[in-house]
């Protein structure tokens, strides 16, 4: 695997890595950028003509769908492609989602989208797994190192792609936006076959069976199955083109977010009462559902930045500076910015912390996930007063709002992952962090279908409805983290050894 070339001192393939998710970051936040905008844009200027609702769900179904196929698709990774195939498929397919999504066309438009989704969920789990899988096994403190480096190539894509994306899309042509996104993700599909041979043997093959036989099954009845779903698919999809069958996106996301709550209610039912826990791990896994709770309503909140506070930039926030208009998508940089800035430092402050044994614990750090959450919407209750008076707010009431934002993503979302980690019993790591990435798909909806109460008319005749919509975030949040607060020894009880 040793090319000989390096990549900051560490293996030449994280740099194939590194590039192939700065580009697939790049088109998939530059599109989330425009998406919504998009949507409830007029018709007269190349918008959907959504109302705020029917957008806010479809947009809130959209981004939940992008985290719930990460589980399948990170399952056929390991059995039926491999990494390094699910990358490339997966790239492929979101190509063609923005292709279609460059069409000047409603029917292309939903078909973009279900290409994106499904193409997301083969390659974001299972790049990440690729950075991995590059570094041998005696060499830990390098592939951490590894991860950080990546985690920046994810963050510079996402910085970069609005200014870009939005430019086109808000002040040229929407299309060419959602073209300029597909581009990039083409961009990383060539560096990433160019730059292949880099990776070695890493990723190429699925985990086997030892018995080639049973392994033959397994691979026939996967492929039996993906061409059903396909068909199945196509049939579906066919069926909504001709307006055979039709969708309530409201309703839709509505139940999805019910069925979805449900499920995992059940499952965590089903794992108390027949997988044979013992004590200790019976109160790790009702602290990883605890987490679950906390990531879901933290994520509610930080998921706004491209839904309701994306629709605050765009309608009610100043952007004129002398002849010069700011694109209104342009702001959804700002939290990429913050979290490249910020990182090194809340880096720093923990291990500081730590050497003085002062290092806050695990609870405390999701509470002030919650808090900072609840302190960023309360910037905005301040920007909305302006509104109220009859004046526009200028841009850095939302970029300080982003960067308290930050501040909770960087205290909560390591934590709460290396968290789940190591607190799932060794034979169901797999499966609660499918749980995880549940209260991220959650997070995702319910922020989607929150954006659906800004209705423009209704704030327009009262504009002191956004100070009611944006306080009641700040109670949620506050709430939340206080209680998480009072019960922070309890919670670090139920943890047991772990740190």
């Amino acid at each position: 695997m040793d090319s000989g070339k390096t990549f900051f001192g560490h293996p030449r393939g994280l740099a194939t890595l590194f590039f192939t998710e700065m580009w697939e970051r790049f088109s998939y936040y530059g599109m989330r950028a425009l998406l919504l905008l998009f949507m409830v844009a007029p018709a007269t200027s190349g918008g959907m003509g959504f109302d705020d609702r029917t957008g806010g769900a479809i947009y809130g179904l959209y981004t939940m769908f992008v985290y719930l196929l990460a589980l399948p698709g990170g399952w056929l990774a390991d059995k039926f492609f491999g990494l390094r195939k699910s990358i490339f498929y997966g790239g492929c397919i979101i190509a063609m989602g923005h292709i279609c999504l460059a069409l000047p066309s409603n029917e292309t438009f939903f078909l973009g989208l279900l290409l994106i989704v499904i193409g997301t969920g083969l390659l974001k789990p299972n790049i990440s797994s690729m950075v991995g899988e590059i570094y041998p096994a005696d060499e830990q403190v390098k592939r951490d190192a590894g991860f950080s480096i990546f985690f920046m190539g994810i963050n510079s894509g996402a910085l970069i792609s609005p200014i870009i994306v939005g430019y086109l899309g808000e002040t040229i042509n929407w299309h060419y936006g959602f073209a300029a996104a597909g581009i990039g993700m083409i961009f990383g599909l060539i560096q990433y076959r160019a730059t292949e041979n880099y990776l070695g043997t890493a990723g190429l093959e699925p985990t086997r069976l030892a018995d080639p036989q049973q392994q033959q099954k397994r691979e026939d009845s996967i492929r039996v199955g993906l061409w059903i779903i396909s068909i199945a698919l196509i049939v579906f999809v066919a069926l909504l083109l001709t307006k055979v069958i039709a969708i309530d996106p409201i309703v839709f996301a509505g139940a999805s977010g019910l069925v979805i709550s449900i499920a995992v209610v059940i499952y965590f039912i089903y794992i108390f009462l027949f997988e044979k826990l013992d004590g200790d791990e019976k109160k790790k896994v009702f602290a990883i559902f605890l987490m679950f709770l906390i990531t879901t309503t933290f994520y509610a909140g930080y998921e706004g930045q491209g839904s309701s506070l994306n629709l605050f930039a765009k309608r009610y926030t100043e952007r004129t500076f002398g002849s010069f208009v700011m694109p209104a998508s342009w702001l959804q940089s700002a939290p990429s910015f913050f979290v490249i800035l910020f990182v090194p430092v809340f880096t720093w402050l923990w291990s500081t912390l730590a050497k003085r044994k002062l290092n806050p614990i695990t609870p405390i750090k999701l509470a002030l996930g919650l808090i900072f959450m609840g302190a960023g919407y309360l910037i905005m209750v301040g920007a909305s007063e302006i509104v109220f008076k009859g004046a526009k707010p200028l841009p850095t009431w939302l970029v300080l709002t982003y960067m308290f934002h930050t501040f909770g993503e960087i205290c909560l979302y390591p934590i709460g992952l290396s968290g789940v980690t190591k607190l799932s019993p060794k034979r169901l790591v797999g499966q609660m962090m499918g749980v995880f990435f549940m209260a991220l798909a959650l997070g995702n909806l319910f922020a989607g279908l929150y954006a659906g109460e800004f209705n423009d008319e209704a704030i327009t005749k009262d504009p002191s409805l956004l100070t009611v919509l944006f306080g009641f975030i700040v109670k949620i949040m506050f709430i939340a983290g206080a209680i998480v607060l009072v019960f922070a020894k309890p919670i670090r009880k139920l943890m047991g050894n772990i740190q």
